[in-house]
């Protein structure tokens, strides 16, 4: 019966042969494009890290520690159920070396202790604090202060049903013209922020974007919000993610830093001009990727204002995050990826190619296009297609072993490459074991990992075009973290 089966697609197949070769060679082509993309990424990245290293410049920061003319900075925290982690992120945050911080909390109607948690640890009280009404956000339902820390204010408000909406509130109530967003869940290396503030002191008139690296703090020693001790992750699932934030940031977004033309600065850990973004009307609650969505936001409004500007990634300042344990945790996240870019594309496409909003239109916003939209459907089929045509006798060894070289060998190479940028320049590797379990999960995630983040995106695209919504459940353990 299976024979049967086999033998009829075969025919099928070579009957219509020319396109099934047409369509392998469109796939087999996407999967060249990235990859080129990818390589060219790579020497843009090294030459970023070299013209704007902070790596062994300590004594810049001291001095900015002590100086009067540092941009005063608030910190805005999204908190929804995060009753495991919210005290000691805000503990670590109260020790963060900068010269005039605020921390607002804007605890987004949470269904646990997160706020009460907050009030015990810190001696909350009820405040009245003046605010602007310039962006809208869900009903604030009390204000609270701290005596111990005057520069701690939470906004207790009802539920919003997005981080964008936590993030308008705190925005409103925020008093400084730089903020940053930082997760809930998150915790901040002590001179995160004096890092990230450099170019915006470097060049204040057109800075407008900052964003710094997102690391996976699975694994690491935490007392009382402050990171004891560095080490890697011991499950499969947190360690494979340490791999892909290393790539992610390291390699692509230091690239794109470079060319001028950064699409997303990571919600988890950004700092932004408080003007503009209150004349962009905020961060936007229409879509699940909020900061990927904020970020083209900036963009169209500068592009179309005629302003000359600038964003950069530093890959210096450290923002440690808890990543997902489980696979159906991290399921959740990446299909939610994979609709807020889709949402992102959709809102924006008459940006796309469009000579109007210069080089992101013409190029940064296509990129995305090939990476969010097309790539993930390219690759799938490729996965599916490459093995079944060969199993089939419709596709040549050499073919198969070509698509295989693309997808797997190239990859492979892209990662441990950027584990070299890394630690020739920022040696963030405490140990030389640590660098060959990288190597190996840069090698192992080919193999069942990358194929079922694939499967994930292609779960997104489907719930992108049912118009699912909702952020899903994103347990927090706060296991790391030990009270001493």
């Amino acid at each position: 019966m299976l024979e049967q089966m086999a033998q009829s697609l075969s025919a099928f197949f070579l009957t219509h042969i020319f396109w099934v070769y047409a369509f392998l060679g469109v796939i087999f082509a996407i999967g060249l494009l990235q990859n080129l993309i990818s390589a060219i990424q790579l020497p843009a990245a090294y030459a970023e890290m070299k013209r704007h290293s902070q790596a062994q410049d300590s004594e810049t920061n001291w001095q900015l520690l002590i100086s009067e003319e540092v941009m005063p900075m608030s910190i805005l925290v999204p908190a929804y159920n995060e009753e495991q982690t919210i005290v000691a992120n805000i503990r670590s945050m109260l020790f963060l070396q900068f010269p005039n911080l605020e921390i607002l909390v804007a605890n987004d109607g949470s269904k646990d202790n997160t706020l009460q948690a907050m009030i015990d640890a810190f001696g909350l009280k009820p405040m009245t604090r003046a605010h602007e009404l310039t962006l809208p956000h869900a009903k604030v339902r009390g204000v609270y202060g701290s005596p111990a820390y005057p520069q701690l204010v939470v906004i207790d408000k009802e539920n919003g049903g997005c981080k964008a909406d936590a993030v308008n509130a705190a925005l409103n109530f925020s008093r400084h013209p730089l903020y940053c967003v930082v997760d809930a869940d998150s915790l901040l290396e002590p001179e995160s922020l004096l890092r990230c503030v450099r170019p915006f002191m470097e060049e204040p008139e057109r800075m407008v974007a900052v964003g710094g690296t997102i690391r996976v703090l699975n694994g690491c020693t935490v007392k009382n919000g402050r990171i004891t001790k560095i080490d890697l992750p011991t499950k499969f699932v947190p360690l494979v993610q340490t791999m892909e934030y290393i790539r992610a940031f390291l390699m692509a977004r230091l690239a794109w830093s470079h060319w001028n033309m950064l699409s997303i600065i990571s919600g988890a850990f950004g700092i932004f001009r408080r003007d503009l973004s209150m004349k962009v009307g905020g961060w936007s609650s229409d879509t699940i990727g909020e900061d990927y969505d904020f970020i083209v936001k900036l963009h169209r409004y500068l592009a179309e204002q005629k302003i000359d500007y600038k964003m950069r990634y530093v890959p210096e300042p450290v923002c440690w995050t808890e990543a997902p344990e489980q696979l159906k945790v991290l399921r959740t996240q990446r299909t939610r990826w994979q609709r807020g870019a889709l949402e992102v594309a959709s809102k924006n496409k008459d940006m796309i190619l469009n000579p109007k909003y210069g080089r992101f239109g013409m190029l940064a916003m296509p990129n995305n296009i090939l990476v969010d939209v097309i790539g993930p459907l390219a690759e799938f089929i490729g996965y599916v297609a490459f093995p079944f045509l060969f199993f089939l006798g419709i596709l040549d060894q050499a073919f198969l072993l070509a698509f295989l070289a693309i997808f797997f060998i190239f990859g492979t190479f892209i990662s441990v490459s950027t584990l070299i940028l890394e630690e020739l320049e920022l040696a963030r590797s405490p140990r030389a074991r640590d660098l060959l379990k990288l190597g190996l999960v840069a090698l192992v995630e080919n193999f069942g990992y990358r194929q079922l983040n694939s499967w994930w995106r292609i779960v997104g695209w489907w719930q992108f075009l049912r118009k699912v919504e909702g952020w899903g459940d994103m347990p927090r353990t706060g296991a790391n973290d030990t009270k001493e």
